[in-house]
Parts: structure tokens; C-alpha cells; sequence
């Protein structure tokens, strides 16, 4: 997260209060969590968690260029 300048509490937002939630395409134990930032240019955080696990646990972190501008 350091490397990509990701703030914990950004993670922590998109998981507690996301602007969009899918599956995974590839694995059913992975919901992908997604939200815009406003502190950094409104780009599209992407934190993949694995829901089946307890506690649940963040599998990747990053800013989803694909999503630019469809939030």
C-alpha cells in the first residue's frame, strides 16, 4: 500500500461503504469493493477481500484505471 501511496483509511471507507461490490470473475471467495477517492483525483480504489474466511481478508489494493469514470 506504501508503494502505491494507498492510505489505510481509504481501504477502510471502501470496504465499509462502497460505491460498488462485485464478485470475482475467476474465484467465488473474493468480493471486489470499489470507491472513488476524492483525496487523490477521484481515481477508483479496488480492494479484493475474501469473504469466506473470518475474519474476511484483503487479498490485493489498487487504483482500478478501468473503472475511470464510470462511478
Amino acid at each position: 500500500m506504501q508503494s502505491r501511496s494507498i492510505l489505510p483509511e481509504w481501504v477502510d471507507r471502501t470496504i465499509d461503504a462502497p460505491e460498488l461490490r462485485q464478485p470475482d470473475p475467476v474465484d467465488d471467495s473474493v468480493e471486489r469493493f470499489f470507491r472513488r477517492i476524492p483525496e487523490h483525483g477521484n481515481r477508483v480504489l479496488r480492494v479484493a477481500v475474501n469473504i469466506r474466511v473470518e475474519p474476511a481478508r484483503i487479498v490485493s489494493v489498487f487504483f482500478d484505471r478501468t473503472k475511470k469514470g464510470k462511478l
